[in-house]
């Protein structure tokens, strides 16, 4: 899975207001005794929470649809975070960029883990020269019209 179109998030943009209808909404069948009442959030202070090292990308490919990460859906990625086992990251491996489950291995290695069965592990060996260029905190899911 690669990213393109990286960009830095605009960390003196105007706050993003959206409002919010209720408090929940079912998946199942309705409540008509639900309270429709609204309230604004601003998404920038709800998805940013470093913003001056928080990148938006765009993923192109199937390999973290596990993860819930679809082709065309845009991630937020915090370069400034340290990733940790079991994090998505986006990484540099020879010399692309992709988006994978970082995994530690006991021995010191490390191995870039798809979340589709369909991929194989990336597996890097110790003294590898392996970038770590930041780590994904949200996905932007795009549901497709039908």
């Amino acid at each position: 899975m690669k990213v393109e179109n990286v960009r830095p998030v605009d960390s003196d943009a105007r706050p993003a207001l959206v409002l919010v209808a209720g408090s929940e909404v079912p998946a199942g069948f309705p409540s008509p005794s639900q309270d429709y009442t609204t309230s604004e959030i601003n998404l920038n202070e709800h998805l940013l929470t470093s913003p001056s090292s928080m990148y938006l990308m765009r993923v192109r490919g199937q390999s973290m649809t596990g993860a819930g990460i679809y082709d065309g859906d845009e991630i937020i990625v915090d370069k400034g975070r340290r990733a940790e086992d079991g994090d998505v990251v986006i990484a540099y491996v020879d010399g692309e960029m992709t988006v994978k489950r970082l995994r530690r291995t006991p021995d010191g290695g490390v191995i870039l883990a798809p979340e589709n069965p369909a991929y194989p592990n990336i597996i890097i060996p110790e003294l590898s020269d392996l970038q770590i260029w930041g780590v994904v905190t949200t996905c932007l899911h795009h549901v497709p019209r039908g």
